[in-house]
């Protein structure tokens, strides 16, 4: 208001009525007018927001930041993103079913909704998502480790068929070394009780375990990476200029970067290949 009024009336007319000492209001104008020690700070939250497919809230955004060398608080990154307007989107997302009845017995419940492990390749989880887009649907068939959350494996197609989900567990057992036995858990959709995958699995010697019919709590560590990649990647684009191959194209560079470089804090803020590298774990 002073500074609006000075050029009319004497600044000490103003602090007189205003009650204002003038050592404050200079203090108070000297802060407002100062350049922003922020500036280029925020500049880097941004890129850092946008390259993470706007996924990264206040926390690994610092973590990302310290691994930087950019010393900062999380309180300031989370007031800076609040000033910048920056939020993560989220949204609910619809199941995909493939289940079709019992075509063949279904395998014991072998994980029992313990997804912790502790090398990889002990526990692998699968299932299938869908994406509508305007031009069809896509649908992702992807193998989760439960030691880091690392997806090793997946197909992408136009189709929810066998050929969908054998393809993705014969390209797992070409990375799947020695005597290696895993479980792999699944749903009880069709795909996993035809005999193209229960002759894959009796093979290799793989163990199948199957959730109990329409209890999806069973399976809950793929959901949950279904939510994310979904939140992260599809809700909240337009889609609606992008093809069917192109958008194949964007989901498998989503999936690289989400084992390459997307950090977790169960991980020590790393991603699942920088986890397995402080390791010495070479895939």
């Amino acid at each position: 208001m002073i500074d609006a009024l000075k050029d009319k009336y004497r600044i000490k007319d103003l602090l007189s009525l205003l009650r204002l000492s003038k050592s404050s209001f200079y203090y108070q104008h000297f802060a407002m007018h100062k350049p922003d020690k922020y500036a280029g700070v925020r500049e880097t939250i941004k890129a850092i927001f946008n390259h993470s497919y706007q996924s990264y809230g206040y926390r690994r955004i610092h973590a990302v930041l310290k691994n930087t060398g950019t010393v900062i608080s999380e309180k300031v990154v989370r007031r800076l993103m609040r000033q910048e307007e920056i939020q993560v989107k989220s949204k609910r997302m619809r199941k995909y079913s493939s289940y079709q009845g019992e075509i063949s017995p279904a395998a014991d419940n072998v994980i029992q909704r313990d997804f912790h492990s502790f090398k990889p390749n002990q526990k692998l989880l699968t299932d299938i998502t869908e994406f509508a887009l305007p031009e069809g649907k896509v649908y992702l068939s992807p193998l989760l480790d439960c030691f880091d959350g690392m997806v090793t494996a997946w197909t992408i197609g136009c189709s929810p068929n066998a050929e969908l989900v054998n393809k993705m567990l014969d390209n797992a057992i070409k990375h799947i070394k020695g005597n290696t036995k895993p479980i792999i858990h699944s749903d009880r959709g069709c795909h996993y009780r035809w005999p193209g995958w229960i002759k894959r699995m009796e093979d290799n010697g793989f163990i199948r375990s199957m959730s109990k019919k329409g209890c999806s709590p069973d399976n809950s560590a793929c959901e949950g990476f279904f939510g994310r990649l979904k939140n992260e990647f599809f809700y909240g684009r337009d889609w609606t200029k992008t093809g069917i191959k192109d958008f194949i194209l964007s989901l498998d560079k989503y999936l690289h970067w989400y084992n390459e470089h997307r950090i977790k804090a169960s991980l020590g803020y790393k991603s699942p290949m920088q986890y397995r590298q402080s390791l010495g774990i070479m895939n």
